[in-house]
């Protein structure tokens, strides 16, 4: 029953339109370790989590420190979780950011519209169809949203391992995968876990803008641009002059260190129309967003993923970005007479 049902949900996965899904079995077994070698092994979530929130890593996001054995737990989140169901889709698109002078960078993800409603509309699809196989199963989705460390899952189940940037890769879609999850009472086959195939590359500790990426598999989200244009509150908290000249012209989000990593080679294009970016999100006018009322705002983003940031912090963003301009600009010197160009 147990290899019959996991066959039928991967299928109904990927019917719905899931690129990759794979599952996790609870309790993982004592002889798993951890597929690359580093300082918090993948098995012990909770040692990690707390030596992460214990430098301090977590910045203002005191949410995180809240109840860390429920987030390194799935048991406690649903008790009588037996297995994990992991899913993943290919958000990359062959379109590429206009970064002329004038325009700020926005994350790829969030070119489209937003990830949680794409990939939780199936998600909500693909319970009601394991409901139907298995009515006495009990289950909990969550994309991005709930108390649940959903890249050590995703690679337990085989989606792909965490890279040193501490994100997701996949040897077949390289770092542009979304990821969502299934908690249920079903115990259902399990997927070999994801091997580490970072090696000794270290591209992306060498392409982080402001050092973020500590050392490899641990990230300051204190320092991380991702963490400082969509996080971080207020419109003008303090902010060291090495972190805002490291924002550049970024203004939600960063793709930095998952442009850098060499398994892009082998990424293609989303199917999904969904991910697709908008004139607005490829090329924002720093002046434009500049100039947006909060209700603009709200009417422009109410599809996407830029609400996280909210008028006031998305405000603040770009001012940071025309900042850097005027300052990259004023840097350089203008051509004398003398020079021929």
């Amino acid at each position: 029953m147990s290899a019959q049902m996991t066959t039928a949900i991967k299928q109904a996965a990927r019917e719905l339109g899931f690129d990759v899904v794979g599952i996790s079995a609870l309790p993982l077994g004592p002889a798993y370790s951890p597929a690359h070698d580093h300082n918090f092994p993948t098995n012990d979530l909770i040692g990690r989590l707390n030596e992460w929130l214990r430098r301090g890593f977590h910045a203002t996001m005191a949410w995180m420190a809240r109840d860390p054995e429920r987030r390194a737990d799935p048991t406690l989140v649903l008790p009588g979780c037996r297995s994990i169901i992991s899913v993943g889709m290919n958000y990359y698109t062959e379109q590429r950011a206009d970064e002329r002078p004038g325009n700020g960078r926005i994350a790829r993800y969030a070119w489209g519209r937003d990830y949680h409603h794409i990939l939780g509309d199936r998600l909500s699809q693909l319970v009601e169809r394991i409901a139907t196989l298995a009515p006495d199963s009990r289950h909990r989705a969550y994309v991005d949203t709930g108390p649940v460390m959903e890249k050590a899952w995703a690679q337990q189940a085989g989606l792909g391992w965490i890279g040193k940037h501490s994100n997701v890769v996949s040897a077949q879609f390289g770092s542009w995968l979304l990821l969502g999850e299934i908690l249920t009472t079903l115990e259902l086959e399990p997927d070999e876990a994801g091997t580490d195939l970072c090696g000794t590359c270290t591209l992306c500790l060498q392409a982080c803008p402001t050092g973020a990426i500590t050392e490899p598999y641990v990230v300051d989200a204190g320092r991380c641009i991702s963490y400082l244009t969509i996080e971080l509150r207020g419109a003008e908290p303090p902010l060291a002059n090495d972190l805002r000249r490291g924002l550049g012209n970024r203004i939600f989000g960063c793709d930095d260190c998952l442009d850098i990593c060499p398994y892009n080679l082998q990424a293609e294009p989303t199917s999904e129309p969904g991910f697709q970016p908008t004139s607005l999100t490829r090329a924002p006018s720093l002046l434009a967003i500049a100039r947006m009322t909060e209700g603009a705002f709200t009417t422009t983003f109410k599809e996407s993923p830029i609400r996280r940031a909210k008028y006031l912090g998305l405000q603040r963003n770009v001012s940071w970005a025309m900042g850097n301009e005027c300052t990259c600009t004023d840097s350089v010197p203008p051509p004398s007479k003398a020079d021929p160009s």
